[in-house]
Protein backbone atom coordinates (compact mmCIF):
# COMPACT_ATOMS: atom_id res chain seq x y z
CA UNK A 1 0.00 0.00 0.00
CA UNK A 2 1.63 3.44 -1.19
CA UNK A 3 1.38 6.38 1.08
CA UNK A 4 0.90 9.82 -0.79
CA UNK A 5 4.10 11.82 -0.82
CA UNK A 6 1.60 15.13 1.45
CA UNK A 7 1.86 12.50 4.01
CA UNK A 8 3.93 14.44 6.92
CA UNK A 9 2.84 11.65 10.16
CA UNK A 10 4.37 9.21 8.39
CA UNK A 11 7.64 11.50 8.11
CA UNK A 12 7.91 10.85 12.28
CA UNK A 13 9.94 8.41 14.07
CA UNK A 14 8.38 4.93 14.37
CA UNK A 15 7.95 5.44 18.08
CA UNK A 16 5.34 8.19 17.11
CA UNK A 17 3.49 6.21 14.70
CA UNK A 18 2.97 3.36 16.63
CA UNK A 19 2.34 5.09 19.76
CA UNK A 20 -0.01 7.16 18.35
CA UNK A 21 -1.88 4.39 16.87
CA UNK A 22 -1.55 2.20 20.03
CA UNK A 23 -3.42 4.95 21.57
CA UNK A 24 -6.54 5.26 19.37
CA UNK A 25 -6.64 1.75 18.63
CA UNK A 26 -7.01 1.05 22.38
CA UNK A 27 -9.25 4.26 23.57
CA UNK A 28 -11.56 3.40 20.31
CA UNK A 29 -11.91 0.01 21.91
CA UNK A 30 -12.45 0.65 25.21
CA UNK A 31 -14.80 4.16 24.80
CA UNK A 32 -18.44 2.88 24.06
CA UNK A 33 -19.54 6.77 24.42
CA UNK A 34 -21.31 8.00 21.24
CA UNK A 35 -19.64 11.18 20.82
CA UNK A 36 -16.26 9.28 21.23
CA UNK A 37 -17.12 6.61 18.66
CA UNK A 38 -17.85 9.28 16.47
CA UNK A 39 -15.15 10.75 17.00
CA UNK A 40 -12.98 7.98 16.29
CA UNK A 41 -14.80 6.89 12.95
CA UNK A 42 -15.06 10.21 11.85
CA UNK A 43 -11.34 11.29 11.69
CA UNK A 44 -10.13 7.63 11.09
CA UNK A 45 -12.10 7.61 8.03
CA UNK A 46 -10.65 11.23 7.46
CA UNK A 47 -7.09 10.38 7.86
CA UNK A 48 -7.82 6.89 5.40
CA UNK A 49 -9.00 8.83 2.42
CA UNK A 50 -5.92 11.25 3.10
CA UNK A 51 -3.58 8.13 2.97
CA UNK A 52 -5.41 6.70 0.34
CA UNK A 53 -7.78 8.16 -1.65
CA UNK A 54 -10.52 7.20 -3.19
CA UNK A 55 -9.76 3.78 -2.67
CA UNK A 56 -10.42 4.53 1.15
CA UNK A 57 -14.31 5.38 -0.07
CA UNK A 58 -14.81 2.64 -2.39
CA UNK A 59 -13.53 0.03 0.58
CA UNK A 60 -15.47 2.07 3.62
CA UNK A 61 -18.57 1.87 1.24
CA UNK A 62 -17.85 -1.39 -0.05
CA UNK A 63 -17.27 -3.51 3.20
CA UNK A 64 -17.56 -1.26 6.30
CA UNK A 65 -21.22 0.03 5.63
CA UNK A 66 -22.72 -3.70 5.05
CA UNK A 67 -20.25 -4.83 7.87
CA UNK A 68 -21.82 -2.49 10.23
CA UNK A 69 -25.43 -2.58 8.95
CA UNK A 70 -24.99 -6.34 9.89
CA UNK A 71 -23.52 -5.88 13.12
CA UNK A 72 -26.46 -3.00 14.20
CA UNK A 73 -28.82 -5.95 13.04
CA UNK A 74 -27.28 -8.87 14.62
CA UNK A 75 -26.95 -7.13 18.09
CA UNK A 76 -30.99 -6.80 19.15
CA UNK A 77 -31.91 -9.79 16.97
CA UNK A 78 -29.88 -11.70 19.61
CA UNK A 79 -29.88 -9.84 22.89
CA UNK A 80 -32.91 -8.46 24.53
CA UNK A 81 -31.58 -7.12 27.23
CA UNK A 82 -33.20 -3.47 28.02
CA UNK A 83 -35.55 -2.14 30.03
CA UNK A 84 -37.31 -0.23 26.82
CA UNK A 85 -39.53 -2.31 24.68
CA UNK A 86 -40.26 -1.12 21.31
CA UNK A 87 -41.86 -3.96 20.12
CA UNK A 88 -41.73 -8.09 20.25
CA UNK A 89 -40.20 -9.90 17.31
CA UNK A 90 -42.12 -12.81 15.66
CA UNK A 91 -39.79 -14.87 18.40
CA UNK A 92 -41.92 -13.74 20.77
CA UNK A 93 -38.64 -12.24 21.94
CA UNK A 94 -38.79 -8.50 23.39
CA UNK A 95 -36.58 -5.56 20.71
CA UNK A 96 -35.72 -3.00 23.29
CA UNK A 97 -34.17 1.12 22.71
CA UNK A 98 -30.56 -0.61 24.66
CA UNK A 99 -29.70 -3.43 22.25
CA UNK A 100 -30.75 -1.58 18.88
CA UNK A 101 -27.97 1.42 20.31
CA UNK A 102 -25.60 -1.13 21.62
CA UNK A 103 -25.82 -2.53 18.50
CA UNK A 104 -24.96 0.40 16.44
CA UNK A 105 -22.65 1.26 18.99
CA UNK A 106 -20.43 -1.90 18.63
CA UNK A 107 -21.18 -1.45 14.96
CA UNK A 108 -19.21 1.84 15.15
CA UNK A 109 -16.51 1.17 17.26
CA UNK A 110 -15.72 -2.11 15.12
CA UNK A 111 -15.54 -0.07 11.84
CA UNK A 112 -13.25 2.53 13.48
CA UNK A 113 -10.59 -0.01 14.71
CA UNK A 114 -10.42 -1.87 11.42
CA UNK A 115 -10.28 1.32 9.42
CA UNK A 116 -7.38 2.95 12.01
CA UNK A 117 -5.56 -0.76 11.42
CA UNK A 118 -5.49 0.31 7.55
CA UNK A 119 -4.09 3.58 8.73
CA UNK A 120 -1.89 1.44 10.78
CA UNK A 121 -0.72 -0.65 8.17
CA UNK A 122 -0.02 2.24 5.77
CA UNK A 123 1.97 4.14 8.00
CA UNK A 124 3.86 1.43 9.51
CA UNK A 125 6.04 -0.64 7.35
CA UNK A 126 7.69 -3.42 8.41
CA UNK A 127 11.00 -1.66 8.32
CA UNK A 128 9.33 0.44 11.46
CA UNK A 129 8.20 -2.77 13.02
CA UNK A 130 11.54 -4.07 12.64
CA UNK A 131 13.43 -1.08 13.95
CA UNK A 132 11.08 -0.59 16.87
CA UNK A 133 11.16 -4.23 18.12
CA UNK A 134 13.84 -6.28 16.40
CA UNK A 135 16.55 -5.96 19.52
CA UNK A 136 13.40 -6.76 21.76
CA UNK A 137 11.85 -9.55 20.06
CA UNK A 138 13.85 -10.50 17.16
CA UNK A 139 12.19 -13.40 16.22
CA UNK A 140 8.85 -12.48 16.49
CA UNK A 141 9.64 -8.76 14.96
CA UNK A 142 11.05 -10.50 11.93
CA UNK A 143 8.12 -13.51 11.37
CA UNK A 144 5.75 -10.60 11.65
CA UNK A 145 7.29 -8.08 8.96
CA UNK A 146 7.77 -10.88 6.93
CA UNK A 147 4.58 -12.01 6.63
CA UNK A 148 3.06 -8.98 6.58
CA UNK A 149 5.23 -8.44 3.79
CA UNK A 150 4.64 -11.67 1.54
CA UNK A 151 0.81 -11.47 1.74
CA UNK A 152 0.86 -8.24 -1.09
CA UNK A 153 3.74 -9.82 -2.54
CA UNK A 154 1.81 -13.03 -2.99
CA UNK A 155 -1.14 -11.33 -4.08
CA UNK A 156 0.67 -9.45 -6.86
CA UNK A 157 2.37 -12.02 -8.15
CA UNK A 158 -0.82 -14.24 -8.35
CA UNK A 159 -2.54 -11.67 -10.02
CA UNK A 160 0.55 -11.47 -12.59
CA UNK A 161 0.55 -15.58 -12.71
CA UNK A 162 -3.20 -15.54 -13.40
CA UNK A 163 -2.31 -12.83 -16.21
CA UNK A 164 0.35 -15.16 -18.20
CA UNK A 165 -1.89 -18.16 -17.92
CA UNK A 166 -5.39 -16.11 -19.11
CA UNK A 167 -3.16 -15.08 -22.33
CA UNK A 168 -1.83 -18.81 -23.28
CA UNK A 169 -5.63 -20.02 -22.99
CA UNK A 170 -5.62 -21.14 -19.26
CA UNK A 171 -8.30 -18.90 -17.68
CA UNK A 172 -9.93 -20.13 -14.94
CA UNK A 173 -12.97 -18.35 -15.74
CA UNK A 174 -13.97 -20.19 -19.10
CA UNK A 175 -14.30 -23.22 -20.20
CA UNK A 176 -15.93 -26.36 -18.14
CA UNK A 177 -16.07 -27.21 -14.61
CA UNK A 178 -12.64 -30.03 -14.96
CA UNK A 179 -10.58 -27.39 -17.08
CA UNK A 180 -10.43 -24.66 -14.72
CA UNK A 181 -9.83 -26.87 -12.06
CA UNK A 182 -7.04 -27.89 -14.42
CA UNK A 183 -5.92 -24.51 -14.89
CA UNK A 184 -6.20 -23.63 -11.38
CA UNK A 185 -4.30 -26.57 -10.10
CA UNK A 186 -1.37 -25.22 -12.51
CA UNK A 187 -1.92 -21.85 -10.97
CA UNK A 188 -1.47 -23.01 -7.75
CA UNK A 189 1.60 -25.34 -8.49
CA UNK A 190 3.12 -22.07 -10.11
CA UNK A 191 2.57 -19.88 -6.90
CA UNK A 192 4.15 -22.78 -4.64
CA UNK A 193 7.00 -23.54 -6.65
CA UNK A 194 7.31 -19.27 -6.58
CA UNK A 195 7.06 -19.30 -2.69
CA UNK A 196 9.54 -21.86 -1.85
CA UNK A 197 12.01 -20.24 -4.33
CA UNK A 198 11.57 -16.59 -2.40
CA UNK A 199 11.85 -18.65 0.42
CA UNK A 200 15.27 -19.59 -0.47
CA UNK A 201 16.14 -16.22 -1.94
CA UNK A 202 15.51 -14.67 1.29
CA UNK A 203 17.34 -17.00 3.43
CA UNK A 204 20.28 -16.55 1.25
CA UNK A 205 20.02 -12.58 1.20
CA UNK A 206 19.55 -13.31 5.20
CA UNK A 207 22.75 -15.37 5.96
CA UNK A 208 24.86 -13.23 3.57
CA UNK A 209 24.07 -10.18 5.77
CA UNK A 210 25.09 -11.88 8.76
CA UNK A 211 21.38 -12.22 10.59
CA UNK A 212 21.70 -13.73 13.53
CA UNK A 213 25.89 -13.63 14.28
CA UNK A 214 26.82 -12.27 17.62
CA UNK A 215 28.15 -8.71 17.44
CA UNK A 216 26.35 -7.88 14.05
CA UNK A 217 25.46 -4.03 14.07
CA UNK A 218 22.68 -2.40 11.91
CA UNK A 219 22.10 0.86 10.40
CA UNK A 220 19.08 3.10 10.75
CA UNK A 221 17.98 5.85 9.20
CA UNK A 222 15.26 6.77 12.18
CA UNK A 223 16.47 10.03 14.22
CA UNK A 224 14.84 11.42 16.86
CA UNK A 225 14.60 14.81 16.10
CA UNK A 226 12.90 18.03 18.19
CA UNK A 227 9.85 17.57 16.12
CA UNK A 228 9.47 14.21 17.13
CA UNK A 229 10.06 15.19 21.09
CA UNK A 230 7.46 17.74 20.27
CA UNK A 231 5.19 15.01 19.21
CA UNK A 232 5.89 12.38 21.37
CA UNK A 233 4.75 15.75 24.39
CA UNK A 234 1.63 15.68 22.98
CA UNK A 235 0.91 12.51 22.76
CA UNK A 236 1.75 11.63 26.07
CA UNK A 237 -0.51 14.69 27.29
CA UNK A 238 -3.64 13.58 25.40
CA UNK A 239 -3.15 9.91 26.57
CA UNK A 240 -2.54 10.92 30.25
CA UNK A 241 -5.29 13.47 29.84
CA UNK A 242 -7.50 11.07 28.44
CA UNK A 243 -7.07 8.37 30.85
CA UNK A 244 -7.60 10.57 33.83
CA UNK A 245 -11.08 11.39 32.43
CA UNK A 246 -12.07 7.64 31.78
CA UNK A 247 -10.59 7.13 35.40
CA UNK A 248 -13.10 10.31 37.10
CA UNK A 249 -16.09 8.83 34.79
CA UNK A 250 -16.11 11.96 32.33
CA UNK A 251 -16.32 9.40 29.58
CA UNK A 252 -18.91 7.24 31.13
CA UNK A 253 -21.68 5.46 29.20
CA UNK A 254 -23.94 2.55 29.33
CA UNK A 255 -26.82 1.11 27.39
CA UNK A 256 -28.02 -1.73 30.06
CA UNK A 257 -30.28 -2.18 31.74
CA UNK A 258 -31.03 1.82 30.65
CA UNK A 259 -29.21 4.60 28.18
CA UNK A 260 -27.00 6.69 30.80
CA UNK A 261 -24.26 8.98 30.43
CA UNK A 262 -21.77 11.00 32.13
CA UNK A 263 -23.57 14.76 32.49
CA UNK A 264 -22.43 17.02 29.76
CA UNK A 265 -20.52 19.71 31.34
CA UNK A 266 -17.23 22.11 30.26
CA UNK A 267 -15.89 19.75 32.58
CA UNK A 268 -16.57 16.08 30.34
CA UNK A 269 -16.54 18.30 27.35
CA UNK A 270 -12.91 18.97 27.56
CA UNK A 271 -12.43 15.47 27.45
CA UNK A 272 -14.15 14.69 24.03
CA UNK A 273 -12.11 17.61 22.73
CA UNK A 274 -8.92 16.27 23.66
CA UNK A 275 -9.64 13.34 22.24
CA UNK A 276 -10.59 14.77 18.71
CA UNK A 277 -7.69 16.77 18.84
CA UNK A 278 -5.79 13.48 19.85
CA UNK A 279 -7.25 11.63 16.46
CA UNK A 280 -7.32 14.49 14.19
CA UNK A 281 -3.58 15.18 14.50
CA UNK A 282 -2.29 13.26 11.46
CA UNK A 283 -4.66 15.44 9.53
CA UNK A 284 -3.78 18.86 11.09
CA UNK A 285 -0.26 17.68 10.54
CA UNK A 286 -1.05 17.16 6.77
CA UNK A 287 -2.86 20.21 6.58
CA UNK A 288 -0.10 22.58 7.99
CA UNK A 289 1.85 21.07 5.59
CA UNK A 290 0.04 21.63 2.37
CA UNK A 291 -0.39 24.96 3.85
CA UNK A 292 3.48 25.92 4.35
CA UNK A 293 3.74 24.36 0.77
CA UNK A 294 1.61 26.54 -0.88
CA UNK A 295 2.63 29.83 0.68
CA UNK A 296 6.13 28.57 -0.36
CA UNK A 297 5.05 27.88 -4.32
CA UNK A 298 2.85 31.89 -4.08
CA UNK A 299 6.02 33.47 -3.15
CA UNK A 300 8.35 31.38 -5.47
Amino acid sequence: MKIQNRDTFSSYHPIINFLYFALVQVFSMCFMHPVSLLISLGCAAAYNIDLNGRKAVKFQLAFLLPMMLMAAVINPAFNHKGATILTYLPTGNPLTLESMAYGVAAAMMLASVITWFSCYTAVMTSDKFVYLFGRVIPALSLVLSMTLRFVPKFKAQLHVVSEAQRCVGRDVSNGSMLQRLKNAITILSIMITWALENAIETADSMKSRGYGLPGRTAFSIYRFDDRDKAALAWLCFCGFYIVCGWAVGGLYWRYYPTIKGAAVIPFTVSFQLVYLALCLTPVILNGMEDRKWKHLKSEA
